[in-house]
C-alpha cells in the first residue's frame, strides 16, 4: 500500500487556510500522505491542526520555503509528488509597516519552491522524470492581485494586474514567477486567486475576528475610513473545496478565480456581526455590541472594492459555495466565542 500512496508538500498549513485545507484533504483523500512545512511565524499556529497531529499520513515540519537545500532535502526524501502553496506573508497592514519579509517569502520563497519541484520532477524542459509525469505545482494568490474595482465589474482571470499594496505586488510577483516556470520549463501548474476569507481558526488581527474580540471585550470596534470598502467573502472551507477542484481537474497553466460573489461593505458586514452577537452572545446591559462600531482613520492605499467572478471555476469544474453568509458567520462566530 505505502508504494501507492500519493506524497504531497502543503506549504503554509498552520496558518489559517492551510490549518482547514489539510484536515480536510485528509478525510477526503485515503491515498495521499501529507507533509506541512511551516516556519511557524506569527500566522501559523501549531494548534491549529491538533486534531491532525497524530495522524498516520500526516508529518509536520517546521522550516523556511526560502532555504532552497532544505527543499531539496525534503523533495528527495519523501518523494514529494505534488505541492499545494499557501505560505505566505498575507496582512496589508504588516506590509504597509514592513514591507520586506513580503518580498523574503512570497517571492524568494515561491521561486525556491517552484526550483526544487523542477529539479525533482524534471529531466529537462518539457520533459517529466519517467513516473513523475502526473506531479503538478499549486500556488494560492489572492484578487489583490488585481487592484481595485469601481462601484460596477467584477475581477475576471483577464483583468491586468494593478497591485497597490507591497503584499499585493509581492504576491502579483509570485504569481507571475508561477507563470513563467510553465511556460519556459513545461511545470504542471495552476494558480488560484481568492476573495477574502473568513471561518474558524483566523488569525486575530484580520476584521472579522477583531470584530468579535473587541465587541464581546466590550471595547471599540474599529471600522476604515467610512466603512464602505466592499469585499466579497468566502467562507474557508468553501475555498478549500475549490481549490482540491483546481489540484485535480483544473487545466495546465491556468488561473481560477475562487469566490462566492458575496460582496459585503465593511460597515455591513460589522453591524451583520453584532446583530449575531446580539443573538448568540446577549451583553448583560441589554444594549447591541453595535454601539461599539467607531470610525477611525483609513489606512493608505486602501483598495476601495474587491469583487470576483468565480464563473470559470464554476462552469469547467463544477464548484460551488455551499455556505451562505449568515451561516457561515454563524458558524465563525461559534467558533471564536470564549
Amino acid at each position: 500500500m505505502a508504494d501507492r500512496m500519493k506524497h504531497i508538500l502543503i506549504t503554509g498549513g498552520a496558518g489559517f487556510i492551510g490549518s482547514n485545507f489539510v484536515p480536510y484533504f485528509l478525510e477526503k483523500y485515503p491515498e495521499y500522505t501529507v507533509l506541512n512545512l511551516d516556519k511557524l511565524t506569527y500566522a501559523g499556529n501549531p494548534e491549529n491542526l491538533s486534531e491532525v497531529a497524530k495522524h498516520p499520513r500526516y508529518t509536520f515540519i517546521q522550516g523556511d520555503i526560502c532555504d532552497g537545500a532544505m527543499l531539496g532535502h525534503v523533495f528527495g526524501q519523501y518523494d514529494i509528488r505534488g505541492v499545494i502553496h499557501f505560505a505566505a506573508e498575507s496582512h496589508v497592514d504588516n506590509s504597509i509597516l514592513g514591507p520586506e519579509p513580503f518580498i523574503t517569502t512570497n517571492i524568494n520563497g515561491t521561486f525556491y519552491l517552484l526550483e526544487a519541484a523542477r529539479a525533482y520532477w524534471m529531466e529537462r524542459p518539457f520533459t517529466y522524470k519517467p513516473g513523475y509525469e502526473g506531479c503538478r505545482f499549486h500556488h494560492i494568490s489572492t484578487d489583490e492581485v488585481y487592484g481595485s474595482l469601481g462601484a460596477e465589474g467584477l475581477f475576471t482571470e483577464e483583468t491586468p494586474y494593478s497591485p497597490n499594496s507591497p503584499y499585493s505586488a509581492s504576491k502579483a510577483s509570485s504569481d507571475m514567477l508561477v507563470r513563467s516556470y510553465y511556460h519556459t520549463y513545461g511545470l504542471s501548474v495552476v494558480t488560484t486567486n481568492c476573495s477574502n476569507n473568513y471561518g474558524p481558526k483566523q488569525h486575530t488581527e484580520k476584521l472579522i475576528p477583531v470584530v468579535i474580540r473587541k465587541a464581546v471585550n466590550l471595547e471599540p470596534i474599529p471600522i476604515y475610513g467610512d466603512g464602505k470598502n466592499v469585499r466579497d467573502w468566502l467562507y474557508v472551507l468553501d475555498h478549500c473545496k475549490g481549490i482540491d477542484e483546481v489540484y485535480h481537474g483544473g487545466r495546465n497553466g491556468e488561473t481560477y478565480n475562487i469566490g462566492a460573489e458575496n460582496e459585503q461593505q465593511n460597515i455591513v458586514l460589522c453591524r451583520t456581526i453584532c446583530r449575531l452577537l446580539d443573538e448568540m452572545k446577549p451583553r448583560g446591559d441589554g444594549k447591541s455590541y453595535e454601539e461599539l462600531i467607531r470610525f477611525v482613520t483609513d489606512r493608505p492605499g486602501h483598495d476601495r472594492r474587491y469583487a470576483i467572478d468565480a464563473s470559470k471555476i464554476r462552469n469547467e469544474l463544477g464548484w460551488e459555495p455551499e455556505e451562505d453568509f449568515e451561516s457561515g458567520l454563524r458558524k465563525t462566530i461559534a467558533f471564536y466565542l470564549p
